[in-house]
């Protein structure tokens, strides 16, 4: 079983295309293990990180068994987020691509019921939801999952931790007998078991543990993507200091485009992908060898096998799918006794994925910002003397004395004095890397909670140095008259406004009203989506009723010193 692959699988042939085109060719442990018990319709518990690859590990052998002359729901996938739902929904649409026919729906709060039922009215094979808006179109009757064959319960553990289990429950009980079940969670509570036991026929039980993978000497980076990936990797390779980089893309045509923007601004690059036949493959990485090329950008695929001691940075444009192909990738750095450096670029949503990858490699990733306009300007320059200097090694005499006399020429034809002439021409060489840059945007949020921070530390004594965040409380318009829970609030606030369950602090109810702290860092945040955010068909309202004082002398009217760190800076 070491070396199979996915083709003994027994999946259908447009699968198995899509999967090579992605460097899919050895499936990770649980796709191993749970691939041919979900192909045979048989239950599934498997017990994983996020990251282990059991994405693909309940997509694929569904995706196979799908009828796709049925235009009804076969498939339900339950995940906790809808950033999980969206990221789910993602790579069941890249597994499926060859597949014709095939509909793919994510439902979760925060989008528009309108846009949703129109694409259920259309007829939708695989629905992945989350239990809120899935439990909102069960009541209306706009699902119809009377023809279910398999539902995949993903990261349950992280449903009961929100509160999301009894939806769950739920869910189940309104759905006929007889459908396949698969149940995912990286920890087994008892309340999980007993899912287990309840809804679950004779599960085949997968344990996957989290082994430590021995990590070269490397530092390893994550940037959390705003603004244009392609502009930001250009600020990153012109500010990192690097003999050789290899840029790790999900698809082949990425790995073109991007080697052809380099290309542009003279960066001495290449793609490597597998639709290059193996005389091409072998040039190119021969010339990355010899150092002749400085810059591969790479499919994971193409990238197998690939043993350059000269790579000391790995970047990954597109953060790859599961643990082990990130330690696969960022393994081609570090080598010979050499430190590497890595850098990853996530999306606010991949941040469990990054948060596992770190609990199972030992190993802290710590957030780098993008180089501002300073720094590339400094780098610019640095760059622009080494120029010169080589070039006043390479002029003699006769050119020295040509170029005299047509700077003299310039300055007389032009009327213009030899300083001002100096800086024309010094601006016209620079071409598309200018070596003034306007000021950079100010990212408020950022730089206003850093001060404030700052603030706190030095006024509040040492002790306090490590508080990185402190609370804001608000009053929201729903109480126990409205039979609302707390489940019923953290749900609606992390699905509406794109926040995780660590921003949220304590939340008490009332009869009329409710309190609850959230993170300062995403006040912007609640202000944007508060008007969308409905709790039990109530649209609710949020009022500050505590909020941070520039002034100390404020804190201290309102606030002992020591009382308002402990509440309020834990």
């Amino acid at each position: 079983m070491t070396n199979i692959t996915f083709t003994k699988f027994g999946l259908n042939k447009f699968i198995l295309k899509s999967l090579k085109d992605i460097g899919y060719i050895k499936p990770s442990p649980i796709q191993k293990k749970c691939i041919p018990y979900l192909l045979l319709k048989k239950d599934v518990l498997g017990i994983a990180q996020t990251g282990s690859g059991k994405t693909a590990a309940f997509i694929l052998p569904l995706l196979n068994n799908l009828n796709l002359s049925i235009k009804k729901t076969q498939v339900l996938i339950l995940t906790p987020t809808r950033e999980l739902a969206i990221q789910v929904a993602e790579a069941a649409s890249i597994f499926a691509k060859y597949i014709n026919g095939i509909n793919i729906l994510a439902l979760y709060g925060g989008q528009s019921y309108q846009i949703q039922l129109k694409r259920l009215h259309l007829g939708v094979q695989i629905i992945i939801a989350t239990p809120g808006r899935l439990l909102d179109h069960i009541q209306r009757k706009t699902v119809n999952l009377s023809k279910l064959n398999s539902l995949v319960i993903d990261e349950a553990d992280e449903m009961l931790r929100m509160g999301f289990i009894e939806d769950v429950e739920k869910i189940l009980s309104t759905i006929p007998k007889g459908y396949q079940t698969s149940l995912f969670s990286a920890t087994m509570p008892k309340r999980i078991k007993n899912i287990t036991k309840n809804f679950m026929f004779n599960p085949y039980e997968v344990s996957i543990k989290t082994d430590t993978k021995t990590i070269p000497d490397i530092k390893q980076t994550y940037w959390l993507i705003y603004g244009k990936k392609i502009d930001a990797l250009m600020k990153f390779l012109e500010t990192e200091n690097f003999d050789a980089a290899l840029i790790f893309v999900k698809t082949k045509i990425s790995t073109i485009e991007i080697a052809d923007i380099l290309k542009q601004f003279s960066y001495n690059s290449a793609a490597l992908n597998g639709d290059m036949n193996q005389n091409n493959r072998e040039k190119t990485l021969e010339k990355f060898r010899k150092g002749k090329l400085d810059i591969l950008i790479a499919t994971d695929i193409a990238a197998r096998g690939l043993d350059v001691d000269r790579i000391d940075l790995v970047i990954n444009y597109d953060i790859p799918m599961d643990i082990e192909s990130y330690i696969h990738r960022i393994g081609r750095t570090g080598r010979a006794g050499r430190q590497g450096k890595s850098l990853t670029f996530i999306e606010y949503r991949e941040k469990r994925l990054l948060k596992n990858i770190e609990r199972r490699i030992k190993c802290s990733i710590n957030e780098i910002l993008l180089p501002n306009s300073k720094i590339l300007c400094q780098k610019r320059l640095e760059k622009f003397i080494i120029k010169i200097k080589e070039e006043e090694n390479s002029i003699n005499n006769i050119d020295l004395i040509q170029y005299k006399n047509i700077i003299s020429t310039l300055i007389l034809k032009s009327d213009i004095n030899q300083e001002k002439l100096i800086a024309i021409l010094l601006k016209l060489s620079q071409n598309k890397r200018p070596l003034i840059l306007p000021p950079d945007p100010i990212h408020n949020f950022k730089k206003q909670f850093n001060k404030k921070l700052n603030f706190i530390k030095n006024k509040y004594t040492k002790k306090y140095r490590k508080i990185k965040n402190y609370m804001n409380i608000y009053r929201i318009n729903i109480g126990k008259k409205d039979k609302v829970e707390i489940r019923h609030i953290v749900g609606a606030i992390i699905n509406e406004c794109k926040i995780n369950s660590n921003d949220i602090g304590n939340i008490k109810l009332f009869a009329d009203y409710s309190t609850i702290e959230l993170s300062s860092i995403i006040k912007k945040n609640i202000m944007n989506f508060s008007k969308k955010i409905k709790i039990l068909n109530k649209s609710i309202n949020f009022e500050s009723i505590f909020k941070f004082k520039k002034s100390h002398k404020n804190l201290n009217f309102k606030f002992k010193k020591k009382k308002f760190i402990k509440k309020y800076l834990r």
